[in-house]
Parts: C-alpha cells; sequence; structure tokens
C-alpha cells in the first residue's frame, strides 16, 4: 500500500488536491472547476454546495488512481468568504467571494471613522470590501431578514468542515483574515463583533491551523472513499499555506506570485503594521505571521494589453512567445513610457477600487511594442510598490521566490529583477498551497518528514541587472507620483464618466 499525504486547496475557480508520499515526491492530483456568478456589477457569488462535490470528487479522484487512503488530508483555502448557514450548517443564500465590493461604501466609513485605526491593528486584516467585517455589515443593512436568520456567518472551508464533522471550526488563518478576529488573542474582537451587529456564538470556534480530527460520519467516509479513521489537518488559508509550500519562511526571503493578480508575502514572527498601505497580517500559526499584499492587476492585464494591442480576441502561444520577444528589443523603462496598470482598481498599497489604468509621457518614437514593455514595467512597479512598502515597516529583503505563470517569460522575470534589484528563484508553484497543507500534516502528526528541504536546490531564475537600476528607479518614483497627483481626477471621472 502507497502511504501519502493529501493536500487540498480549495481556491475560488476550482479546488485542487495534490498527493505526496513521505520521501516528498508527487504521486497523484485531481482538480475539479467551477463558475462564479457576478448577479449584479461589483457582485461575486458561488454556490458552496458545487464548491463541496468539488472537494469530494477530488478526493476521490485520488484515492481511487492509487487504491487506498491517505494517512491524512489537510485543507487550504481561498479567504475572505462568507456563507449565512442556518444552525444545521445550510447555506442560506449564496458564498460571497473575496471578490465581491459591494461593500466598498461599508469599508470606506469604517477606514475613516476614529475607530479604524484599531479594528486593523487588532485584526491585522487591511479594511476593504473583500473583508467578511464589510460583508457581514453590508448584510445586515441591506438584506436584514436573512441577517437576522443566519446562525452563523463562516466561510467556505468551515462549511465544509461541518460537513465532515458537524463542527463549526475555522482555522487561526481564516480568521484572521475576516478583519474580526483579535491576531494577538487569538480570539474574536468584540469591538469588531458589535460593528458587525453579531456576537462571538455568531462565528466558529477558533482553533490552531495543526488541529486535527479523525473519526469521520461513516456516511461521509463512504462519499469519499476512505477509511473512517483517516486524519483531518484543518490547515491554513491559501497564502499561509503557499508560503510554506515556496520555502519562504526566513525574515529576509519573500514569496511573490503573478497569476491573474499578484501578491507578495514574507515570514515573521511578529505583524507588520502600516496603516496607510494596509500591509495584511495572516496567522499562519499562533507565533507565525504572513504578512504582504495583493495587487487586482497582474497576468489579467498583460493579457488584455496583448489582446489589445494585438487587435485579436484571442491568442496562440506562438503569438504571445513573438510578442514577449520584441519586448525584449525595446531598451529598459519604454523611453520614458509608464504606465499604471491600475484597470480593475487596485488593492496594496493605495487600496483604491476607484482607480485606473493610466499611460504617461506618450511620445512620437514609442510604438505598439514600448505600450507592452511598458505594461510589463507597470505590474512589476505596483509589486514593487508593495515590496518597499513591507521593507519600510520590517526588514529588507534579500531575495525573492516567484511562481505564477509569468516565470514562463524570461522577460517579465528579468524586468521584475531588475526593478526589484532582487535575487529572484522559481519556485514550483502550481501546487504551492496544496503542498504548504501538506507539511501542516507533517507537523500535526509530528511526521517530520517533510517542509525541511533547503533553497539551494532552487535554481537562481533572474539576477538584477546593474546597468538599468538608475532608470527604473527614476520611472518607479514617477509612477509612484502619478497616482498622487492624478487621484482626485481619477475619482472624478470614476463617478461622472461612465
Amino acid at each position: 500500500m502507497q502511504a501519502y499525504l493529501l493536500g487540498i486547496d480549495i481556491g475560488t475557480g476550482s479546488t485542487k488536491a495534490v498527493a505526496v508520499d513521505l520521501e516528498g515526491r508527487s504521486v497523484g492530483s485531481s482538480q475539479h472547476y467551477y463558475p462564479v456568478h457576478s448577479p449584479q456589477p461589483g457582485y461575486s457569488e458561488q454556490d458552496p454546495e458545487i464548491i463541496f462535490k468539488a472537494f469530494v470528487n477530488c478526493i476521490t479522484d485520488v484515492v481511487k488512481a492509487i487504491s487506498n487512503s491517505p494517512i491524512a488530508i489537510s485543507l487550504s483555502s481561498a479567504m475572505h468568504s462568507v456563507i449565512p448557514v442556518n444552525k444545521n450548517g445550510v447555506a442560506l443564500a449564496p458564498m460571497i467571494t473575496w471578490a465581491d465590493s459591494r461593500s466598498e461604501d461599508i469599508a470606506d466609513r469604517i477606514k475613516n471613522s476614529e475607530q479604524g485605526a484599531d479594528i486593523y491593528k487588532t485584526s491585522g486584516t487591511p479594511i476593504h470590501a473583500m473583508t467578511p467585517l464589510c460583508k457581514i455589515i453590508w448584510i445586515k443593512e441591506n438584506q436584514p431578514e436573512l441577517f437576522a436568520a443566519t446562525y452563523k456567518f463562516i466561510s467556505i472551508k468551515e462549511f465544509i468542515w461541518h460537513k465532515l464533522f458537524n463542527a463549526f471550526e475555522v482555522d487561526y488563518a481564516i480568521a484572521s483574515a475576516t478583519g474580526l478576529f483579535d491576531i494577538i488573542k487569538l480570539d474574536w474582537n468584540p469591538i469588531a463583533c458589535n460593528l458587525a451587529g453579531i456576537i462571538r456564538d455568531q462565528l466558529s470556534a477558533p482553533v490552531n491551523t495543526t488541529y486535527k480530527r479523525t473519526t469521520v460520519d461513516t456516511l461521509i467516509a463512504e462519499l469519499l472513499t476512505i477509511e473512517s479513521n483517516t486524519q483531518f489537518i484543518i490547515g491554513a488559508s491559501d497564502g499561509c499555506c503557499a508560503n510554506l509550500g515556496s520555502y519562504v519562511t526566513e525574515p529576509d526571503v519573500a514569496s511573490l506570485t503573478i497569476g491573474t493578480s499578484g501578491a507578495v508575502r514574507i515570514t515573521s514572527k511578529q505583524p507588520v503594521y502600516d496603516y496607510q498601505s494596509m500591509i495584511f497580517n495572516y496567522l499562519l500559526n499562533e507565533n507565525t505571521f504572513i504578512c504582504g499584499g495583493a495587487i487586482n492587476n497582474g497576468g489579467i492585464v498583460m493579457d488584455w494589453l496583448l489582446k489589445t494591442f494585438s487587435g485579436k480576441s484571442s491568442l496562440a502561444q506562438t503569438d504571445y512567445e513573438l510578442l514577449f520577444e520584441d519586448m525584449a528589443n525595446i531598451p529598459a523603462g519604454s523611453e520614458g513610457l509608464i504606465f499604471l496598470p491600475y484597470l480593475y482598481g487596485e488593492r496594496a498599497p493605495i487600496w483604491d477600487t476607484k482607480s485606473c489604468g493610466i499611460f504617461f509621457n506618450i511620445k512620437p518614437q514609442h510604438t505598439q511594442t514600448h505600450f507592452l514593455r511598458a505594461g510589463l514595467e507597470g505590474i512589476c512597479f505596483a509589486l514593487h510598490n508593495v515590496i518597499e512598502s513591507v521593507e519600510k515597516s520590517s526588514s529588507a529583503i534579500e531575495r525573492i521566490h516567484i511562481s505564477g505563470g509569468f516565470i514562463n517569460s524570461a522577460i517579465w522575470v528579468q524586468i521584475l529583477a531588475d526593478i526589484t534589484q532582487k535575487q529572484l528563484i522559481a519556485i514550483q508553484q502550481e501546487d504551492a498551497s496544496a503542498l504548504g497543507a501538506i507539511f501542516l500534516a507533517d507537523k500535526a502528526l509530528a511526521l517530520n518528514k517533510l517542509g525541511d528541504r533547503p533553497n539551494s536546490n532552487h535554481d537562481i531564475s533572474a539576477l538584477p541587472n546593474k546597468n538599468n537600476k538608475q532608470v527604473y528607479a527614476n520611472n518607479f518614483q514617477v509612477f509612484k507620483k502619478l497616482y498622487t497627483d492624478l487621484k482626485e481626477t481619477i475619482h472624478w471621472m470614476h463617478e461622472n464618466i461612465e
């Protein structure tokens, strides 16, 4: 029989299962996708039952392929979701995802209030429409009957955990991303709960990320095709697990991911606070914080630029390769052309849902390829802005572990190295969150088989080109000043021009 651990990453677009044996080798995987619904502008909803079905299918796929039950199953999950449920854990409304922005006015109200800074410092969570704190207040103010009928407000991981064990429990990592949790006292914050109009009993019991349960209901075990004594580890959030899975555990190392969006994260023994840029502080465990910031505008912006400037509704792999090759022939700094990539609003460090994309300093010498390269540079400037905010409030970052689809583009990786002036190391990224969940299982079960692989096993992907340092430093200063100078006009346009 094959002894293995199973990590499950419950994401926004899909759930993925990864099986790893006790030597750290991948021995199986499965992935199931599901839709996101937007019934109104700014809304982002999902059916939690469909996600649970994907969770079940991922497990049964792997168990069938390997032909025996895993030693343990450990969970990773996307953050910031809210599901109103009754006392039996049945959803009373669709799940509201992290991307839902209907409560942006509520977030602005809290941010500008006297208690805003205290709530941020206590929770470690940016005050933003993504947080359950703001979502619950929106439900209270706009759907009072639903609010009154709700027994508990829970996340998608809690929804699945309740189906497994008939218990309302939440790990510290997911709790610390709600805006309702005290990350120092490790309990629900009564001030934030009062602001949301709820009591702590309307939230799940918080537990550590290595918390485990063993005996699942017989019917659930049969549904999952596992042994009834298979151990389950509650695990952490996808961001926290991704840092583990990317081997980012030292203070001078950061992880940086660019997919549709992007994120920068460090691992710290204490929270890193900055109310202006709202660095997040999510708990990996009771003694470890994952700190950093996320941006909305990553690969989704580059995809828009490539399609728009090429005039094609879809691009083949060869199209991407040719366009990126052309960009490599444009000098660093795009001859002064600068791009603000805020097409989809922005999170860290400006936290402005009204922001927009801007090209600045357009000159006659600028070609289509200049605009595309400036687009790449703009995305990297946005991430560098997050890195700079984190470093100002913590310590210098010497090395960055990079992941996401962009690592397949040599020019994109080199531009990022040149703008950040950091050493970049590519880490196998697709399964980082699931792998991090497996590392938590290894710790919870005291197996001590995984998680200590040296970083030297990974090849350096890019070193910064010192010759490009000054041009990018100059452009970065303009990049930051542009948003500050244009913010008032950007907001006027948002309010007055459709």
